[in-house]
């Protein structure tokens, strides 16, 4: 006698075995998600701005990040994050899991380039920068940009970005920051064009180390220009002398101090011997010194003289100038100077 197999029986058995074997996959496919990847040795990978999930996924196949692009994007899809991987260079660490390298790309943990842009440096100065960092690529710069046209900053970079490049986009930059700046300048400056706001604020860089200064510094030279006095300002005449090209020795721009017979030298950028604004900027200001040249400080300051600790003493009269002037020279001589 035949026995007849129970339909619903066999129905189920293939149920479970079907269960059995996802959970087999689903389990597999979770230990290849948490286990060390295939990486043999720290790698740099970037990712390109534009690509999706699954172009990303292949790439990091094809560069043994991960050792299996479809799985990267069912744990993509599944972890909702699929949509929110960032564009970048990033640095993967040997046998690093997949689900590590998931959660870089979410959080946007991109390799660390950056170089910094002083505030003050003169155009020469920053090309040198550049072309002293062998991780930017490109032919060396070798037309310096006009002074005053790059602002400073923290600029960050992937593989492929040029020298030159990063010169561009400081100026854009700059342009963006005083087309930005300019608009909110307070009324009855002494200054008429973008250009002039440049200059003036490339003085109050190079003349105080202190931040909280900026803004009195600014309304010194600003009572200076209402009044017709000559700004007797120093960098300018470093400036007159070096033209930007700046002694790195550790004793100062000029590789000396400035002397007395310096300021006889006969420059447009000597502001002992000409009033009024030099022809162009000295260094590249920041957007601090740049927002101080278009809204001083108002007071009635016309004088400053350095107070030894990297600020100024400012005085309204000549008479109160000399007598900040006397506490100065004997700060220098207690410094040894």
């Amino acid at each position: 006698m035949t026995t007849r197999a129970n339909p619903f029986l066999t129905f189920l058995s293939l149920c479970l075995l079907g269960l059995a074997a996802v959970a087999a996959i689903g389990g597999y496919g979770v230990y290849s998600y948490l286990k060390p990847g295939p990486l043999k040795e720290v790698k740099l990978v970037l990712v390109d701005r534009g690509m999706g999930v699954s172009a990303i996924a292949r790439k990091l196949e094809s560069e043994q990040v991960i050792s299996s692009n479809l799985l990267f994007k069912i744990a993509a899809h599944a972890t909702s994050t699929g949509a929110s991987l960032k564009a970048g260079e990033y640095e993967f660490p040997a046998r690093v899991p997949m689900a590590e390298v998931l959660r870089l790309l979410h959080e946007g943990e991109v390799y660390d380039r950056r170089i910094t842009i002083r505030e003050g440096l003169t155009s020469w100065e920053v090309v040198q920068l550049l072309n002293a960092n062998d991780q930017l690529g490109g032919d060396p710069v070798t037309e310096i940009p006009p002074e005053g046209t790059l602002l400073p900053e923290t600029y960050t970079f992937i593989t492929g970005d040029t020298k030159q490049k990063k010169i561009n986009l400081m100026r854009e930059a700059m342009t963006k920051t005083i087309d930005e700046l300019w608009p909110q300048r307070v009324n009855d400056l002494p200054i008429e064009t973008k250009e002039e706001a440049l200059i003036l604020a490339s003085i109050i860089e190079k003349e105080t180390g202190k931040p909280e200064e900026r803004y009195r510094v600014a309304g010194v030279f600003v009572n200076r220009l209402k009044r017709g006095m000559p700004l007797q300002t120093d960098p300018t005449v470093i400036y007159a002398i070096t033209k930007g090209e700046h002694k790195n020795d550790g004793k100062g721009p000029l590789g000396r101090r400035l002397l007395r017979k310096d300021l006889e030298i006969d420059s447009p950028y000597n502001t002992y011997k000409y009033p009024g604004l030099p022809p162009g900027p000295i260094a590249n200001p920041g957007r601090a010194s740049i927002a101080a040249a278009l809204n001083p400080e108002q007071h009635d300051y016309v004088y400053f003289v350095a107070d030894g600790t990297g600020g100024h003493m400012f005085g309204k009269t000549l008479a109160e100038h000399n007598r900040n002037v006397a506490k100065w020279r004997q700060i220098r001589r207690a410094q040894g100077q």
